[in-house]
C-alpha cells in the first residue's frame, strides 16, 4: 500500500476541557495509530488542544444539505413539539 492508497480520517480537537470538539481537518494514515501521530504534529503543535479525535472517513454519515427541509423541519402533525400550549409563569424571565 503506498501513501495516495492510504485512507483518510478526519481529525476533531478540543482545546479545553468542557469545550465540544471541533473539525480541524484530514490526515491520510495508514491505520488509527498513525492517523492520531499525524493529527496531533499537524494540528497541536502550539498546544492548542486537549483532547484528539480521529475517525475513518468512511465511518461518516452525514445529511446532505439539501435534505435541510426534511431533517430538520417539524412536521405540522407534531404541533406538541412547540411550547405553544402553556402559559410561562411570570418569574420565569423570557430570552
Amino acid at each position: 500500500m503506498n501513501k495516495t492508497d492510504w485512507p483518510l480520517y478526519e481529525v476533531f480537537i478540543r482545546s479545553r476541557h468542557g469545550l465540544s470538539h471541533k473539525h480541524v481537518g484530514s490526515v491520510h494514515a495508514a491505520d488509527e495509530t498513525m492517523a492520531m501521530e499525524n493529527a496531533r504534529e499537524l494540528y497541536t503543535r502550539r498546544n492548542e488542544g486537549t483532547s484528539i479525535w480521529v475517525v475513518n472517513s468512511n465511518a461518516i454519515c452525514a445529511s446532505a444539505p439539501e435534505q435541510k427541509d426534511a431533517m430538520f423541519t417539524s412536521p405540522i402533525e407534531k404541533i406538541y413539539r412547540h411550547p405553544s400550549f402553556y402559559q410561562l409563569p411570570a418569574s420565569v424571565d423570557k430570552m
